[in-house]
C-alpha cells in the first residue's frame, strides 16, 4: 500500500506503542488521527506533529468501548481523506489470580473491565474502521485498507496472575482469521501483532532491577523491545499487501515462564 497522504487512526496513540506508531506513520507522510483518553498528551503530540499543517495530525479524545466516541474518531479520519490504516494499541493490564491466597475469587467486574477495553474495544474499532474503509474507493490492486490489532505473548504464554489479560489478548488473536475472512470481500486485511516485553511507560513503573530481570529472560536481543520496533512492523504490514490473517509474535524469542 502506498501510504503517502493516506489516513491512519491509532488508538492508545498518546503514549507507548501507539505514540511510536503515530510518529512512524506521520514520518511516512500519513495523516494520523490520534485516539486516546489522555487529552493533554494527545493534543500535545498532535500539535507537535502537525506543525504548520493542522490536518497532518489531529487528536480525538475517545474511549474505545464507546460506539459514539469511536465513530466520531472515524468520522474525523474520513474528513482528512481515505481511511486506509487502523491500529488498536489501547489496552490495560491487571494482576490478579483466579483465587487469591485467601481463597477469594477473582473480581468479576475487574475481569469484565479488562476484556471490555482490550477485546471489546479492539472489536469496536475494527468494526467501525472496516465499515468506513469498505465505503472508500479501492486502490489499483483492490485493497481498501488494513487493520492492525495488538495482542500479546500472554495470549499464548499467560503467566500466573494474568488470567484476565491473557484471556482478552487471546480473544484478539482469535478474531484475526475470521475478521480477515469476513473483510476479504471488500479488500480489507487484518493482522495482529503479539508483542513481548516492551519498554513502554507501563514498564517504566517497575524498579530498574525488575526491568533488568525481565530483559535477561529474552533470548535475543537480550533487552526490552523498543516501541519503534513495534511501529516499524505496523508500517511494514501496511505496505506489504500479502500479509493477512496472521498473528505475528514480536518478542525476541521470548517464551514466558509460569511466573
Amino acid at each position: 500500500m502506498d501510504l503517502q497522504n493516506a489516513v491512519a487512526l491509532v488508538t492508545g496513540g498518546a503514549s507507548g506503542l501507539g505514540e511510536a506508531t503515530v510518529r512512524r506513520l506521520a514520518k511516512a507522510e500519513v495523516k494520523v488521527v490520534i485516539v486516546d483518553r489522555d487529552e493533554a498528551r494527545g493534543a500535545a503530540l498532535a500539535g507537535e506533529l502537525a506543525g504548520a499543517q493542522p490536518k497532518r495530525a489531529v487528536f480525538v479524545k475517545a474511549d474505545v468501548t464507546s460506539d459514539a466516541e469511536v465513530q466520531a474518531a472515524v468520522d474525523q479520519a474520513l474528513a482528512l481523506g481515505p481511511l486506509r490504516v487502523a491500529v488498536s494499541c489501547a489496552g490495560v493490564g491487571w494482576a490478579a489470580r483466579t483465587l487469591n491466597k485467601e481463597g477469594a475469587p477473582h473480581d468479576l467486574e475487574l475481569f469484565k473491565t479488562v476484556l471490555g477495553i482490550n477485546l471489546v474495544g479492539t472489536f469496536n474499532v475494527l468494526r467501525l474502521a472496516a465499515s468506513a474503509m469498505a465505503r472508500g474507493e479501492p486502490l489499483t490492486d483492490g485493497e481498501r485498507g488494513v487493520i492492525v490489532n495488538t495482542a500479546s505473548v500472554a495470549a499464548f504464554d499467560g503467566q500466573i496472575g494474568q488470567i484476565a489479560y491473557a484471556a482478552s489478548k487471546a480473544g484478539v488473536v482469535g478474531m484475526t482469521l475470521p475478521a480477515a475472512r469476513d473483510l476479504s470481500a471488500v479488500g480489507i486485511r487484518v493482522v495482529t501483532i503479539a508483542p513481548g516485553t516492551f519498554d513502554t511507560p507501563m514498564m517504566g513503573l517497575l524498579p530498574e532491577p525488575a526491568r533488568q530481570s525481565l530483559a535477561a529472560t529474552i533470548p535475543f536481543p537480550r533487552r526490552l523491545g523498543r516501541p519503534d520496533e513495534y511501529a516499524a512492523l505496523v508500517e511494514h504490514i501496511a505496505r506489504n499487501p500479502y500479509l493477512n490473517a496472521e498473528t505475528i509474535r514480536l518478542d525476541g524469542a521470548l517464551r514466558m515462564a509460569p511466573k
